[in-house]
């Protein structure tokens, strides 16, 4: 579910954070977003700064345009700080979650914005970073918090929450049909001695799984760490907030593009896209008053997937399904 991927292939004496990156269905999301952002004042938001990929993209592609980035990440704001400095004040890197970008544009004046972009679920840095806790392949604290100066860690989730409420988590962010298997064991080893890294949460849940289940969909642990990622961060709630937030922060004509990696998410972006787009006029009305026109064009059928040249590429991309949708009118008084 990473986002960048990024080697040091002929990168010699660069410095940290200057790594050759290959965002997401990068062409793509610039592509959509073009039509809002090539005249001059135009404002997108970066909702998802990670390693700054999409960011420089767009400051390179739209040099009349102004940049604001969120990350709730210190350290990919120190990072990506490096990265756009050579933009100077086109470029406001903010530390925030994006849930706040009502405030963030209030704080900043900004009544509305020309182009928003989302590019969810864990940068590479934090993927590649063993300290941070988020792989299942290498041992490491159990940690995964986006923003380590607040909130709960994965181990304190796992050590702390009542079996019902695992089992929840594990269904509705991991879709975990072994759910109570796995919870049954953590509970029985949690009671021996408490969770504090990733391997052993990895070989009990290997040993916890019938032979069938192993072998299908990859590692294991998978789904496991990926609905303890979304607890521990608050991600769904968030995106809740989020998305309707960011639309409504769109000027007419304003254009917006999320990329998603797993059916929550997407689900999410694609009932609030799909609500902004429908007529919600009573049957029978002759004629449909403003008030109940759409405000929303979808600017994708469906669900976009990358192609099989952007998976080579990079292959944390697989996963991606990017949604787009465009601002054609105010919202009804």
């Amino acid at each position: 579910m990473g986002r960048e991927a990024h080697s040091n292939k002929g990168g010699g004496g660069r410095r940290e954070g200057q790594s050759r990156h290959v965002p997401v269905m990068l062409q793509r999301c610039l592509d959509m977003l073009a039509p809002a952002l090539e005249a001059p004042g135009a404002v997108v938001v970066d909702c998802t700064l990670g390693l700054g990929g999409h960011s420089e993209a767009l400051l390179s592609r739209f040099p009349e345009a102004r940049l604001i980035a969120l990350d709730r990440d210190k350290e990919a704001l120190r990072l990506s700080g490096e990265r756009l400095a050579p933009f100077g004040d086109r470029a406001e890197l903010v530390h925030a979650v994006y849930d706040e970008l009502p405030d963030v544009l209030d704080r900043l004046g900004l009544a509305s914005v020309q182009g928003v972009l989302f590019d969810l679920g864990v940068s590479s840095m934090q993927l590649d970073d063993a300290d941070r806790g988020f792989a299942y392949a290498q041992d490491a604290p159990l940690d995964m918090r986006m923003d380590q100066t607040t909130g709960i860690s994965a181990a304190e989730v796992l050590n702390t929450y009542p079996p019902g409420e695992l089992v929840r988590i594990l269904r509705a962010y991991g879709e975990e049909k072994q759910a109570k298997r796995i919870v049954s064991a953590v509970v029985r080893e949690r009671d021996k001695e408490p969770f504090t890294d990733s391997a052993r949460l990895v070989e009990l849940i290997r040993d916890s799984l019938p032979q069938a289940a192993k072998r299908t969909g990859g590692n294991p642990a998978k789904r496991t760490f990926q609905a303890l990622r979304i607890e521990v961060n608050g991600e769904l709630t968030v995106l809740q907030r989020a998305i309707p937030a960011a639309v409504k922060a769109l000027a007419v004509e304003g254009r917006i593009a999320v990329l998603s990696y797993h059916s929550l998410e997407d689900r999410l972006v694609k009932q609030v896209f799909a609500a902004g787009a429908a007529n919600t006029a009573p049957p029978g009305l002759p004629v449909v008053p403003e008030r109940y026109q759409p405000r929303l064009k979808l600017l994708t059928r469906g669900a976009e997937l990358p192609t099989e040249e952007e998976v080579a590429e990079n292959r944390r991309a697989a996963p991606a399904r990017l949604r787009g949708a465009q601002r054609i009118r105010e919202d009804a008084e």
